[in-house]
């Protein structure tokens, strides 16, 4: 199981995480908030996405990420939004390098 070893702020847009495996990954916070799965941002049954682009801003930041056990990141967004919980496997996925895109 890969899970994260350094979580940084590379600047007010973009977050990277040094996962224990080696790999690094830059991610654009905006993209990060838009990808929540919670009830609210996310319906339940159909899995139909009810976070609308339009309703981020664009300088959205995490204001505080803690450990979800040994298998998540929890985010507590600029917008006030906490309710999302971020798996690692989830966030793996999202890396948008070369050879995560190849894979």
């Amino acid at each position: 199981m890969v899970f994260p070893v350094e979580l940084n702020k590379l600047d007010e847009h973009h977050l990277g995480i040094q996962w224990n495996d080696g790999h690094r990954s830059t991610y654009p916070v905006r993209k990060l908030r838009l990808e929540c799965r919670c009830a609210s941002c996310v319906d339940e049954w159909t899995r139909e996405k009810l976070l609308k682009e339009e309703n981020v801003p664009v300088d959205i930041r995490p204001v505080r990420i803690d450990s979800v056990g040994r298998y998540a990141l929890a985010f507590k967004w600029s917008d006030g939004h906490d309710a999302g919980i971020y798996t690692f496997d989830q966030l793996r996925s999202l890396c948008e390098c070369t050879e995560c895109r190849k894979a």
